[in-house]
């Protein structure tokens, strides 16, 4: 890869600008492949990459194995603008991040004194005796600009420049989502920003009740397949089926108002089967329904065991018209008065 030579943290990015591109992630870490740790910190990459306009098209976790993690970094240097790890720069003998996308880019590892020095000197505010170890944390890929990392002792690593002649760019941040955010935050947003070109991302999302999944997508295929710059998706979820929508453009109202064309078409096809129109939750809609009613709820329940009052509770504002529930199995249990007076005043039925 025919990377520029090191610059400062504090240097200005290169000055190449990426024509519209795409992302990858690439978790790294055997624990992600078990049944015990969940990979959150793509999620909120995932987030911060849309919001600059640029999608991402592929995810993978990678176990701390060496071939597999070299393997898995060739694939998205070359299918892919920008790649961004996490995790696998820690100071053990399996965080073989670094050693893989160098081996995998084909240029060298070399020991930064400066970041060494950075390292120990975290160790010695704290009174630790820094492990032999910890000195592989300071190892940086040729070409790469070091990203400062005030809340660990592994700094990330920045590289761009060509590969199988495309420009890329590639970030390798720590694992810890505390560490991961701030540092995305502080080093790498503006960064590619910078590089990238204004676009924008627009979405929206429809959720429908009492249609099955092959039904809508048979009613409202023939309309989105209309638009071919907006992506659609279709979701089965429990009780609901939810239609995403999403679309790039120049402007934040251009790639809008695609989204919204096939929305607003697909919604007239459904009609009332569409209970929200912007993604709301359906307790969400329950409460914007009794609010303009200028009505009240209480509930009663059995197997549920306070779940329906739950979910009702969970919106914010929701005791303007929740007055309250009861949770009775048997019809021994005597229904409390609040219960019964909550009934009368809503001229509702509490019971079987």
């Amino acid at each position: 890869m025919g990377v520029p030579r090191p610059t400062s943290p504090a240097s200005p990015p290169l000055s190449f600008t990426l024509l519209p591109v795409n992302a990858e992630i690439i978790a790294v870490g055997s624990e992600l492949l078990t049944p015990f740790r969940m990979d959150t910190n793509s999620l909120y990459l995932t987030e911060q990459i849309n919001q600059l306009g640029v999608e991402v098209v592929f995810k993978s976790v990678v176990g701390d194995d060496l071939k597999r993690l070299v393997e898995s970094a060739q694939h998205a240097l070359f299918r892919s603008d920008i790649v961004i790890f996490s995790g696998g720069l820690g100071p053990t003998e399996d965080d073989l991040t670094r050693e893989a996308v160098a081996e995998a880019l084909g240029v060298p590892l070399h020991r930064d004194d400066e970041v060494l020095a950075g390292i120990e000197r975290r160790f010695a505010a704290r009174g630790w005796k820094m492990s032999a170890n910890n000195a592989k944390q300071a190892d940086v890929l040729e070409g790469a600009t070091v990203l400062p990392n005030p809340n660990g002792t592994a700094p990330g690593l920045w590289l761009s420049g060509k590969f199988d002649g495309r420009e890329r760019i590639v970030i390798l941040l720590p694992g810890p989502p505390h560490e991961l955010k701030a540092l995305f935050e502080a080093e790498c947003r503006e960064r590619l920003r910078a590089k990238l070109p204004t676009a924008f991302l627009a979405t929206r999302v429809l959720k429908v009740a009492m249609l099955g999944e092959s039904l809508v997508d048979a009613r409202v295929a023939p309309i989105y397949k209309k638009f071919s710059d907006v992506q659609t998706t279709i979701l089965a979820g429990a009780g609901e089926i939810q239609l995403h929508f999403k679309s790039r453009a120049d402007t934040p109202e251009a790639a809008q108002a695609r989204v919204d064309e096939v929305a607003d078409a697909v919604e007239e096809e459904l009609d009332d089967a569409v209970y929200s129109r912007d993604g709301e939750s359906l307790e969400q809609i329950v409460g914007y329904w009794l609010q303009m009613r200028n009505a009240t709820l209480a509930v009663a329940e059995s197997c549920t065991g306070g779940l329906l009052g739950e979910r009702i509770t969970s919106v914010a504002g929701s005791s303007r018209y929740f007055a309250g529930g009861a949770i009775v199995h048997t019809i021994d249990v005597t229904m409390p008065t609040s219960m019964t007076k909550l009934s009368d005043r809503n001229n509702a039925r509490i019971g079987p």
